[in-house]
């Protein structure tokens, strides 16, 4: 049967796919999120949405995308108060989560454990599972608070990963900005996107001749 904001339940197919969970919140920087779904179905990745209603709007604000349409991008998506869905249990196994953007509403929420949405609560999931959390937390300046929620939630296991362009990969685009950033994130969960350029591999100046 199908879920109420997503394509098909996850019961009516059996699909060996890895599965990724991917949450935007209301940070400025939807570019990110929309793009890792690009990403993930290029590399066979069976993509999980969550979007909060910020990001909704950021969407509205950032792209020239509607909200549904990038819903529509994602193998499955929930609703941002769907409690029961599958992302939130941790007998459903996934390989982590990114949360791109990461909004400082949204990382104190998972850095204190009081998940108040489907985005935190899975969060939450991922690190009581010891799975991948990844947060590219937009926000600056930071505040000791901000630091220190930081500083917890890497202590827990998340991995913080602020979308800071690497100028050294010669940007000519906001979208080899954005790209370069997607492509980092998906490292940490072991994939090599060809759209992400790298020192000592693909740019001549990083690169050492053999002795």
């Amino acid at each position: 049967m199908a879920r109420a904001g997503g394509k098909k339940s996850v019961e009516d197919k059996v699909d060996s796919r890895p599965r990724l969970v991917l949450g935007l919140s209301g940070a400025s920087g939807a570019a990110y999120g929309v793009r890792l779904l690009e990403a993930c179905r290029e590399l066979g990745i069976e993509s999980h949405l969550v979007m909060t209603g910020p990001a909704e709007m950021t969407i509205g604000y950032e792209t020239s995308l509607k909200p549904k349409a990038v819903a529509a991008m994602a193998d499955y998506h929930y609703r941002i108060d769907d409690i029961a869905a599958p992302i939130a249990s941790g007998g459903f196994r996934t390989m982590g989560m990114i949360v791109a953007p990461c909004s400082v509403k949204a990382m104190s929420e998972i850095a204190t454990g009081v998940t108040t949405t489907l985005l935190s609560r899975a969060a939450d999931v991922c690190l009581k599972e010891r799975r991948r959390l990844v947060l590219m937390v937009r926000e600056t300046p930071l505040h000791l608070g901000h630091l220190r929620n930081l500083t917890a939630l890497a202590e827990m296991g998340a991995i913080i990963l602020p979308p800071v362009p690497a100028f050294y990969a010669e940007p000519r685009t906001l979208s080899d900005l954005v790209d370069q950033m997607v492509g980092r994130a998906l490292d940490f969960l072991g994939y090599d996107w060809p759209h992400a350029r790298r020192w000592g591999e693909d740019l001549d100046k990083g690169k050492r001749s053999r002795t």
